[in-house]
């Protein structure tokens, strides 16, 4: 399979690896923690680096729920049937716990040869034997870190691979950390052939999940590609969001339910309590651990009105990811109207309210768009782009630039989205921005208006700046 996109993300780990080749680190081996999401390509990623990098590799993947002794055998294995300088001289071992199956890596990686090391899916060797990161970091320190070595450590449990880290843990402090995001904009676009327009939509519809994109005839228009995926319920685009939440949140649990919930259009912390608990709302007891884990894996963002007055009661919550939110808002229904032979009735669906979800789902894409694009000649002090609502939703503003948040100093600029296929960015859409704009607190008459549009602008609006869908593309064009 042929691999795209990446680019920056093996240059960083190329860069890693140069500094073990040049002995340039601080101690000759070099540690790295590659996190991200579920089925966002982390180990197809490290298996391409291992491949292009061109030095002896072995790449060990756990299985959750294996016996520790089990795991330290088949570890053992790996090591003696990799490519590593020593990996005869382990050839059989039996180890009896983690500091001898690692020092037997150790051995096998020679004191001279260069080699890369991958540990994949790190979370369940942790939970197979607390043993484990003692043992890490002991043996890193006594023989790894002293031979040419780059250890990378995967895994796609994204708050124990951060707790990993903290001050007081055994490895704390021995490895850098880079997070793996989906495919950006331009990935997606250089993929499937698309103009920077149509390249919006498959990012939202896709989310930049590889195998996703991948399954995205290139040139191939938006309702097309729907047509096709929704025909099979084995298709890349309803299959991946089933097992990728089966990975992290079983169906019968309240973290399932919340999830669901935030993905079918509630936002505040009172309608998702009486959302999920039906009669009774779920208590804010038990709700608000399972929103600050939501948040912590990065599946749930909590967002707060942007302005240059403190607003913490006035909390929002979105799915984080593109995919995960067009997956839960549509696809979850779809899967069984694929199996009975009629993904017509989901094709339906979408399209009827396909405008209106978009527009939503733009904001926060918009948002990270600008926030790539600024600081710059025009906004030199503008570090952060939000949004602005009071508590009836009634102005919501889509874009707020600031020097700061979550409290601003100074409101930079005000602005709205018009994502619509045939209607520009008109005069009424102006208006509309002004006289909403005028609640938002720290604007004054002569705070910048700016919009960003699908379709274009009318001639003469008074805009500060006005983006394209061709904007938000060059933002990601390194």
């Amino acid at each position: 399979m042929i691999f795209a996109g990446r680019a920056f993300d093996l240059g960083q780990l190329d860069a890693q690896l140069r500094l073990v080749l040049e002995g340039k680190g601080g101690t000759r081996g070099r540690a790295v923690i590659v996190t991200g999401r579920r089925r966002v390509g982390k180990s197809r990623l490290v298996q391409e680096f291992c491949d292009r990098s061109g030095l002896p590799y072995v790449v060990f993947q756990a299985t959750r729920g294996r016996g520790p002794a089990a795991e330290r055998s088949d570890f053992a294995e790996a090591v003696a049937c990799s490519g590593l300088a020593g990996g005869e001289l382990v050839q059989g071992t039996a180890p009896q716990d983690w500091n001898h199956a690692l020092r037997s890596l150790a051995l096998a990686a020679g004191d001279e040869t260069p080699c890369v090391v991958v540990l994949d899916e790190v979370p369940w060797l942790i939970e197979q034997d607390g043993e484990f990161e003692g043992a890490l970091q002991t043996i890193w320190d006594r023989y790894l870190s002293a031979r040419p070595i780059l250890l990378i450590l995967v895994g796609s449990d994204l708050s124990v691979m951060e707790s990993s880290q903290e001050y007081g843990r055994p490895f704390f402090g021995r490895a850098v950390r880079m997070t793996l995001k989906p495919l950006d904009l331009h990935d997606v676009a250089d993929m499937t052939g698309l103009p920077a327009a149509d390249a919006v939509d498959a990012l939202l519809i896709t989310g930049g999940f590889p195998e996703v994109v991948r399954s995205w005839e290139r040139g191939l228009a938006r309702t097309d590609f729907l047509r096709d995926s929704l025909a099979s319920p084995l298709s890349p685009l309803l299959a991946a969001g089933e097992l990728s939440l089966l990975g992290e949140f079983p169906s019968a649990t309240h973290a399932r339910a919340v999830l669901e919930t935030i993905g079918a259009g509630e936002r505040t912390f009172s309608a998702i309590a009486a959302n999920v608990g039906g009669a009774t709302p779920l208590p804010s007891g038990t709700l608000a651990p399972i929103l600050t884990n939501l948040v912590a894996k990065q599946v749930v963002a909590a967002d707060l009105p942007l302005s240059d007055r403190p607003d913490t009661k006035n909390k929002r919550y979105r799915v984080a990811d593109h995919y995960l939110r067009f997956w839960l808002a549509f696809l979850r229904r779809a899967i069984a109207d694929s199996e009975r032979g009629r993904p017509d009735l989901a094709s339906r669906r979408i399209e009827r309210s396909w405008t209106t979800w978009r527009g939503r789902a733009m904001e926060p894409l918009v948002r990270d768009c600008l926030a790539r694009m600024l600081p710059d000649d025009e906004w030199p002090d503008t570090e952060v782009v939000g949004g602005w609502w009071n508590r009836q939703n009634n102005p919501e503003i889509d874009l707020v630039g600031a020097d700061r948040e979550p409290v601003a100093g100074r409101v930079h600029f005000v602005g709205s989205i018009k994502w619509l296929d045939a209607r520009p960015f008109d005069r009424h859409d102006y208006d509309a921005l002004v006289q909403g704009s005028a609640a938002v607190p720290g604007v004054t008459t002569g705070t910048p208006k700016v919009a960003v549009s699908r379709a274009g602008f009318e001639p003469g609006l008074p805009l500060a700046a006005a983006w394209t869908p061709e904007d938000l593309l060059a933002a990601w064009q390194r």
